[in-house]
C-alpha cells in the first residue's frame, strides 16, 4: 500500500490522534522519566532491560569470536599445522596471513550492508537468529579446517570460515543495534548502547583467556575454535523469546502483532495502543516526508546528514586509536617492552577498558553525547601528543646527583619513555570508553529515521570494519622498524586524527541526549545547525 494511506491503516474510523495531542503526552511522559534516577528507569523499564541484557549475547560472540579467529595465528600449534618451515621454525606464508587478516573486515562490511537489506525484509529477530546460526556452520569450517592432508587446503577451509564468520557477525551486529535502538526508552538508550564496548571487552578477554589456556595444547586451536560454538547458539536460544520490533511490525502493518510486542516490552500499566499508535504516526510522516526505505533513500536531501553523522561516528574507534590498543602487545614490544610485561600490558588495557566502559553506562545517562565525544577526543589529542613528545627522548639518558658527594646514579631514559608510553594509551583507552566510545554508539543508534534504521545501521558496521581493518593494515607500515619506523612517535599521527575528529564532530553531530523519535525528525526537517540541536524546544505543544 502506499505511504500517503497511513493514516487509514494506523488509525480506526473515528479516533483522534492529533500532533499537539501525542506531543503533549510524550513530552510528559519523558519529562518523568528525566527526572529519575537510571537506577529507576531501569526499574520502571524491566522487560526491555532484560531483553537487553539477553541481546549482549551477540555482542559477546562479537568480541569472542574476533580475539580468536584474530589471534589464533599466534599459537604455535596453528603455526606448525598451517604454516611452512623455515629455518627449522614453523611460519605462517605473509600472503596467506594478509588474506586472513583481511577476510573478517571484508566479511563483516558485506554481512553488515547484506544484514541492513536483510533485516528489512525478515524482521530483526530472525535476521538474527539466522546469521547467528550460519555463523555456527562458518565455526564448524574452521574446526575441521586442519583435516585435509594439504597445507594449502587447510588454509583455504580456514579462509572461507573466518570469511563466513565475519559476515554472519556484521549482520548480527546490524540486527542487534537496529533492534536495542527501536525499542530502548530514550531515557535509557544511551545507557543500553553503552553495553557494547563493555561486552565486546568482556568476549574478547574471554577470549584471550581461553587461547592462553590452550596454548601448549596438541591442537589447542581446535579446542579454541569449538568453544565459539556456545557463543553462536546462545543468541539464537535468545531470539527465539524476545518479541520482534514493533516498528518492524508497524512498518510491515501488522498492527496486532505490534500491539503483542509491545505489550511485552511495556512497563505494567501502560497505554500500549497509544505507544503504537505513537510509532505508527513517527512512520507515518516519515513515510509521506522520505519516500521509500532504500539504500539509495538514505542519500536523498532529507536523509544524507543523518546518514553522513551515522557513518562518521562508526569511524570514531579509528580516529581515537582503538586499532592500536589491539596491538598494544606488539607495539609496546616494538617501544621496548619485553614480551611477557607487553601481554599483561594488553591483558591491563582491556581490563581498564572494560571498568570505563561499564562506568559509562551511568555517565551517558547523565551527560549529553555531543560533549563526551568533543571533550574525551580532546584529552585524548593531549595524551598522544605527551605520548610523542617523550617518544622523541627515546635513547637518551640523563644522570644527576641525589645527594651531594655520594654516589651518581644513572637513569635510562628509555625506560622512562616506555613506562609514560604504556600509562598514557592505559589513560586514553580509560577517557574514551567512558566518553567517545560508547557515545559513539549511542549517536549511532538514534540518529537515522526508523524507516531507514536497518539500512543505516548496516551501513554504519560497514564503515566501522573498513576503518578498523585500514587503519590495522596502515599502522604497522608507520611504526615498525622496517617501514616508517615512527616506533611510539606514531603519537604524533593520533594527534592529528583526534584534533580533526573534534573539528567534524563539533560541525557534524548534534545532541540528541533524551530526545524522542519524533524530535529528532523534527529538528533535522526543520535543518537545524547542529549546535541548536541542544537548545530546540518542540512549538507545538
Amino acid at each position: 500500500m502506499e505511504a500517503h494511506h497511513g493514516a487509514q491503516l494506523f488509525r480506526q474510523p473515528g479516533e483522534k490522534d492529533t500532533a499537539v495531542e501525542r506531543t503533549v503526552s510524550q513530552t510528559t511522559s519523558q519529562a518523568s522519566d528525566q527526572r529519575r534516577t537510571l537506577w529507576q528507569n531501569v526499574k520502571k523499564y524491566h522487560k526491555v532491560t532484560w531483553v537487553t541484557f539477553g541481546l549482549t549475547s551477540a555482542i559477546l560472540m562479537y568480541g569472542y569470536d574476533n580475539v580468536v579467529v584474530g589471534t589464533v595465528s599466534g599459537m604455535p600449534a596453528f603455526q606448525r599445522d598451517f604454516g611452512v618451515l623455515l629455518d627449522n621454525e614453523s611460519i605462517l606464508p605473509s600472503n596467506w596471513l594478509a588474506l586472513w587478516n583481511v577476510s573478517s573486515p571484508l566479511g563483516a562490511m558485506i554481512g553488515s550492508l547484506f544484514g541492513g537489506w536483510f533485516q528489512d525484509r525478515v524482521g530483526r529477530r530472525f535476521s538474527l537468529a539466522l546469521c547467528s546460526f550460519v555463523s555456527a556452520l562458518a565455526v564448524a569450517i574452521m574446526f575441521v579446517s586442519y583435516i585435509p592432508s594439504s597445507a594449502d587446503a587447510r588454509r583455504a577451509l580456514f579462509l572461507v570460515g573466518r570469511f563466513g564468520q565475519g559476515c554472519c557477525i556484521g549482520a548480527a551486529m546490524a540486527a542487534t543495534q537496529t533492534y536495542l535502538s527501536e525499542v530502548l526508552p530514550a531515557v535509557l538508550r544511551g545507557s543500553g548502547m553503552a553495553l557494547f564496548p563493555v561486552f565486546t571487552l568482556i568476549g574478547q578477554l574471554m577470549g584471550a583467556l581461553v587461547i592462553y589456556g590452550n596454548l601448549k595444547k596438541q591442537r589447542g586451536y581446535v579446542v579454541v575454535f569449538g568453544s565459539q560454538w556456545p557463543f553462536s547458539f546462545v543468541p539464537i536460544f535468545v531470539a527465539y523469546f524476545i518479541p520482534d520490533s514493533p516498528a518492524w511490525f508497524v512498518r510491515k502493518r501488522r498492527m496486532d502483532d505490534a500491539l503483542r510486542a509491545q505489550e511485552r516490552l511495556d512497563p505494567t500499566g501502560t497505554d500500549t495502543k497509544a505507544v503504537v499508535d505513537k510509532i505508527a504516526a513517527d512512520i507515518e510522516h516519515e513515510e509521506a516526508t522520505q519516500g521509500q526505505a532504500t539504500f539509495k533513500g538514505c542519500f536523498s536531501a532529507a536523509n544524507v546528514r543523518r546518514t553522513m553523522i551515522v557513518l562518521w561516528v562508526n569511524s570514531l574507534q579509528a580516529v581515537w586509536g582503538l586499532p592500536l590498543m589491539a596491538k598494544a602487545s606488539y607495539f609496546m614490544q616494538i617501544v621496548g617492552l619485553d614480551a611477557k610485561r607487553s601481554t599483561l600490558f594488553l591483558i591491563l588495557g582491556i581490563v581498564l577498558g572494560l571498568l570505563a566502559n561499564v562506568a559509562s553506562i551511568w555517565v551517558l545517562a547523565r551527560v549529553g553525547r555531543r560533549k563526551l565525544i568533543l571533550s574525551t577526543l580532546s584529552v585524548a589529542a593531549g595524551l598522544w601528543l605527551s605520548v610523542g613528545i617523550a617518544n622523541c627522548f627515546q635513547g637518551m639518558s640523563v644522570i644527576w646527583y641525589v645527594v651531594p658527594q655520594q654516589s651518581i646514579p644513572t637513569c635510562s631514559i628509555a625506560n622512562k619513555v616506555i613506562r609514560w608510553t604504556g600509562v598514557s594509551m592505559m589513560l586514553t583507552i580509560i577517557i574514551c570508553g567512558v566518553g567517545v566510545w560508547p557515545a559513539s554508539f549511542a549517536v549511532a543508534a538514534e540518529t537515522s529515521s526508523l524507516q531507514l534504521r536497518a539500512k543505516t545501521q548496516g551501513m554504519g558496521w560497514a564503515v566501522n570494519a573498513f576503518s578498523v581493518a585500514a587503519s590495522g593494515i596502515a599502522l604497522p607500515y608507520i611504526f615498525n622498524p622496517d617501514a616508517g619506523n615512527l616506533r611510539g612517535k606514531v603519537g604524533f599521527t593520533y594527534v592529528g586524527t583526534c584534533i580533526l575528529g573534534v573539528l567534524i564532530s563539533w560541525l557534524l553531530v548534534p545532541e540528541m541526549k533524551g530526545r524522542t523519535v519524533a524530535e529528532i525528525d523534527r529538528m533535522f526537517g526543520l535543518g537545524l545547525k547542529t549546535q541548536g540541536f541542544r537548545s530546540f524546544r518542540d512549538d507545538r505543544v
